[in-house]
């Protein structure tokens, strides 16, 4: 709620609320979007929460925010805000007619499914957010997508064993008990019939 009452940032472009972003993340991503702003006339407002208390998603929020920073169509046409929620690892972006139209459909759902939420979900908090602002900035200007992270299989082995491995472990195991079975009962018993035998 205070993001939404403190209104949007004077000349920061930045409102980190989860307190998630570098101070280089801050100043750079103050450049470009002053920069743009200056150039096109359009600008982005970059904001982190850690959770939201209310039950909406974080394009609901998104919204919210848009609204309530600039409250007529008028005030709101040319303005975009980006949303990280770091508790979910999701990202949303919004903005009015002539914002929307400058970046394209395209890019926007790129970059609400590729660099806000892959990154987040890493915890790089800063690439997520730059890496948005570059794209975005990059669709106003006409220039070529940068792109999205890439994604990465995950290296990790598992500690799970697949069930080709555990039936061959199994398979091995009954052999092995099997095999200490026969040793613990032929042999004395065999014994026991040599002992009779000489009886």
């Amino acid at each position: 709620f205070d993001v939404l009452n403190d209104g949007p940032p004077a000349d920061t472009y930045v409102v980190d609320d989860a307190g998630v972003l570098s101070r280089v993340t801050k100043s750079d991503v103050k450049r470009l979007a002053r920069d743009l702003e200056a150039r096109k006339n359009i600008r982005i407002n970059f904001v982190t929460v850690r959770k939201l208390t209310s039950k909406a998603d974080a394009f609901e929020y998104a919204d919210q925010v848009l609204e309530k920073w600039y409250p007529t169509v008028e005030d709101g046409s040319n303005k975009g805000i980006v949303v990280l929620v770091t508790s979910q690892k999701e990202g949303a972006i919004t903005g009015g007619p002539a914002f929307v139209q400058a970046v394209g459909d395209a890019i926007l759902d790129a970059t609400v499914s590729e660099n806000l939420p892959v990154l987040a979900t890493d915890e790089k908090y800063n690439e997520a957010i730059f890496s948005t602002a570059k794209r975005l900035v990059a669709a106003i200007d006409g220039l070529p997508d940068p792109g999205g992270p890439a994604f990465q299989e995950s290296k990790r082995e598992s500690n799970f064993k697949s069930k080709e491995e555990t039936e061959e472990k199994r398979g091995q195991f009954t052999l092995v008990v099997g095999g200490l079975l026969v040793i613990a009962f032929v042999v004395p018993m065999a014994q026991y019939y040599a002992y009779i035998s000489k009886k």
